[in-house]
């Protein structure tokens, strides 16, 4: 049988970083408001003219370096994203440019904050059907560009940046299982109102923003990512003890306590980057990812569950022993 095992990880952050101390001075909010609320200190924002491939590149660059490989390894690129570059082509076929890599497929899956573990569940199926033996798979987002930067409600919450691994084949078992889902009746919670085929003289300015119902959009989340939780351990016999870490999407610290409590998880086995990095959406957890696998917490062997939420809604899991 072919599974699929992380072999790299990488990740970026913009050098530019705008703190709470930064927003009281331009909004109606403090630092004590911000914290306590979603637990995030400070978000790194990315350059003018600086896009979601530029630091897509940076992260997968880092990645391939730790997986030992030549970019002409890599036959399959996806990329998670909402901000991408350009309406099309596509953030990963500029991906594919830069990088000097030819012929691959190259696509992008935008499932919002989901999007990392949407493509995760893809080039793990891909590999297994032996479509792809080397995948690079990224999490990028400009969210900066989406966000309303006079809305107290939102422009505290999200950053910019990008994670990503290389995905390998193996006979080995890494990637144990992947769990994705929607439902589309909730899509007005959560989004960016301005669509393309509406057309650009429709669009009012607000409606280019980033639109978000905090108090439903946690409460449901909270209750998804229990479920999604359930559902991935118990349909493959694992128990909440044998989960090393838990390395969710960062959005609000307070939602990441609630997943740790219904897995009876201490805080000691949950990867948290959101009061450094806020909510980078589908970066988010590869970002978290190769923070912990760098500074030494994740070592190889331990079983890891990854689980996201986002706009849609979207939401996934996935079970790896790393």
């Amino acid at each position: 049988m072919i599974y699929t095992r992380i072999a790299g990880t990488g990740s970026y952050l913009p050098e530019k970083v705008v703190t709470n101390a930064d927003l009281e001075k331009t909004m109606d909010t403090s630092d004590e408001w911000i914290r306590e609320r979603t637990g995030i200190n400070k978000r790194h924002i990315a350059a003018e003219g600086e896009t979601c491939s530029d630091m897509g590149i940076a992260a997968a660059t880092k990645a391939i370096g730790m997986a030992g490989i030549e970019v002409t390894d890599i036959d399959l690129i996806i990329v998670g994203t909402t901000t991408p570059d350009k309406v099309f082509p596509s953030t990963a076929c500029i991906v594919q440019r830069k990088l000097g890599i030819h012929g691959c497929p190259a696509f992008d899956v935008q499932a919002a904050c989901s999007g990392f573990v949407y493509a995760l569940d893809l080039a793990n199926r891909m590999i297994q059907t032996a479509g792809a033996t080397t995948a690079l798979i990224i999490g990028s987002e400009a969210l900066s560009r989406v966000t309303n930067w006079q809305d107290r409600t939102t422009a505290v919450l999200f950053g910019d940046g990008a994670g990503a691994v290389i995905l390998q084949a193996s006979k080995e078992p890494g990637i144990l299982a992947t769990h994705i889902h929607s439902d589309g009746q909730y899509a007005d919670l959560l989004e960016v109102p301005a669509g393309i085929s509406s057309g650009y003289d429709a669009v009012r300015a607000e409606e280019a923003y980033i639109h978000m119902n905090g108090n439903a959009v946690f409460r449901r989340a909270v209750a998804t990512l229990g479920s999604i939780a359930r559902e991935t351990l118990d349909g493959h016999g694992f128990n909440k003890s044998d989960i090393d870490w838990l390395v969710p999407h960062q959005a609000n610290l307070r939602i990441i306590k609630a997943a740790a409590k219904k897995l009876d998880l201490s805080m000691d086995n949950v990867v948290v980057t959101v009061d450094e990095h806020a909510n980078t959406s589908a970066a988010s957890i590869p970002l978290a990812l190769d923070t912990a696998v760098r500074d030494g917490r994740i070592q190889r062997g331990q079983l890891l569950l990854f689980e996201a939420f986002g706009a849609g809604f979207t939401w996934g899991s996935t079970l790896v022993r790393y």
